[in-house]
């Protein structure tokens, strides 16, 4: 399957963040990955995934969320990775972005949430239900999204290794307070970053049936997107 890459600063939120964008033929939908806990669009985790999705005919952006001099800051503090009321709005400007790039306008969106980057994608969804189309979380923390929980409409897949147990209990108490479809989906074995043999190929196989059974195309408007 030919794939089309594209590298870009995008704009949001008052900062431009760096993204690579790679579209197959014919998208079946575009995911938007949301790093979170220190990491960056070179997560070789987050990379492994989108892999497998591209080779479903999924288009996949790996954005990411903090600027150059902010990563450097948090190296040293580890404060920001935690600041999801910085990182969700960068989130949902670049959903905002891509749904009116020509690239991938009218696709359906989904949104990947790792570790802290999952309440980012959550809170995201919250603010843009008629742009999301569905959430998938690995490893999440669902619970820094606090009230904003409540707003999640569309349908929610929280997956969360075995071996994991407090981020397990932390799921399970934000699936109670999520309205929409919510699964929570634990893998045998795993732990928190999903390191075992086959884990991470579980979690890839889980995002893409997940963001397949859920994104559809849309009509293309630009703006229109609350």
């Amino acid at each position: 399957m030919d794939t089309t890459h594209q590298s870009a600063e995008i704009p949001a939120a008052g900062v431009l963040l760096d993204a690579d964008i790679e579209v197959p033929d014919a998208p079946r939908g575009l995911v938007l990955f949301a790093h979170g806990s220190g990491s960056s669009r070179h997560s070789p985790r987050n990379r492994y995934v989108a892999g497998q999705l591209q080779g479903a005919g999924l288009a996949t952006v790996l954005a990411d969320l903090l600027t150059a001099e902010e990563e450097r800051v948090d190296v040293l503090t580890a404060e920001l990775r935690f600041d999801i009321g910085l990182l969700a709005p960068r989130v949902a400007a670049l959903a905002d972005w891509l749904s009116d790039n020509s690239d991938t306008a009218g696709l359906g969106i989904g949104l990947f949430g790792a570790s802290t980057g999952a309440a980012a994608a959550l809170v995201a969804a919250a603010a843009r239900p008629n742009l999301v189309q569905a959430v998938v979380s690995r490893g999440g923390r669902p619970d820094l999204a606090g009230e904003y929980l409540r707003l999640v409409q569309q349908p929610t897949l929280l997956i969360v290794g075995e071996r994991d147990a407090t981020v397990i209990a932390l799921n399970r108490t934000a699936m109670q307070q999520i309205p929409a479809e919510t699964w929570l989906e634990i893998v045998p074995g795993a732990t928190h970053l999903f390191e075992e043999p086959g884990a991470l190929e579980e979690v890839a196989r889980l995002t893409r049936d997940w963001f397949i059974r859920h994104l559809r195309p849309v009509a293309h408007a630009g703006g229109a997107r609350r």
